[in-house]
């Protein structure tokens, strides 16, 4: 049951993420916000996992751990928050930032030699070009598309897909919540120096902000991070990556409810486009199905 609503899950609370990111900023900076959702984090998995007695990462996890938490956590979130700061609309960000299934796929063929069948390379160009039709709509109008905000995006996607296929390649028997706690407490350096010498640490104590905070560190870094590293050791990273395609949806959906974010008509097609996509990415055929069984 749990391998069966594990991505669905993933995929609706990895999506609030970038509305939260937009409540998040208004009372911090967001590298500032970022480090401290990550600090918090590292010492809740830090406990959990000495309360259940998990085993203790060895010296080679712990350089793994560390390269996959500055990829996935420090150049993902500390691009995608960057930008949204910086007035990229959240659906947007979740666009562009869908585009790194795209470069892990191929960089999974390549590095990794897992298998990519014509379904799910058709699936992942579908999703690409779906991704495409929704940014080039909104860049085209001028809306809050800026080159910076573009450049952070861009070192998210490389973050995301680079610490995918680190933690796919190497983390192979690395204790899963020691493991997560390693990456937060990376992050929290790389960040933390950031958030001290480039924005000078701010950060408002509010009830937006300590909402903000909550529900990043326990639906985000904790839930959806660990469902997504769970789903890394049991699929093929193009596969768990083409999930990141459906997140513009239900993100565009979410910001055009709470931030009053127009949705055009490539958009729309756009959108259902890309979700067509991931089904054809994620889904086995029948044939196949009754063959393994």
């Amino acid at each position: 049951m749990l391998k069966r609503w594990a991505p669905a899950i993933f995929v609706v609370l990895w999506s609030t993420g970038f509305v939260v990111a937009r409540y998040g900023s208004e009372d911090a900076g967001p590298l500032t916000f970022l480090t401290v959702r990550t600090a918090i984090s590292a010492l809740v998995l830090w406990g959990v996992a000495r309360l259940m007695r998990e085993a203790r990462l060895v010296r080679p996890q712990l350089s793994v751990q560390v390269c996959t938490g500055i990829g996935i956590h420090a150049m993902y979130l500390g691009g995608v928050w960057v930008a949204i700061d910086h007035g990229l609309p959240s659906g947007i960000s979740a666009l562009i930032a869908a585009l790194h299934p795209v470069v892990t796929t191929v960089l999974s063929r390549v590095l990794l030699g897992e298998e990519l069948p014509r379904r799910r390379v058709l699936g992942v160009c579908l999703g690409f070009v779906g991704v495409i039709a929704v940014v080039i709509e909104h860049g085209g109008a001028g809306e809050g598309v800026t080159l910076f905000a573009v450049i952070a995006m861009s070192i998210a996607v490389a973050g995301m897909a680079g610490g995918t296929l680190v933690q796919r390649r190497f983390a192979t028997g690395t204790p899963l919540l020691g493991g997560t706690a390693v990456q937060y407490a990376a992050t929290t350096v790389a960040l933390g120096m950031l958030a001290v010498t480039w924005e000078g640490w701010q950060f408002q104590i509010t009830a937006r902000s300590m909402f903000s905070l909550a529900w990043s560190v326990i639906v985000l870094s904790v839930a959806a991070i660990l469902i997504m590293l769970w789903l890394l050791h049991r699929q093929a990273a193009a596969q768990v990556s083409s999930l990141f395609f459906l997140t513009p949806a239900l993100s565009t959906i979410e910001g055009a409810l709470l931030f009053q974010e127009r949705l055009h008509p490539l958009s729309v097609i756009g959108l259902v486009i890309a979700i067509v996509g991931v089904w054809l990415a994620t889904s086995t055929p029948k044939s196949v199905t009754s063959l393994q069984t």
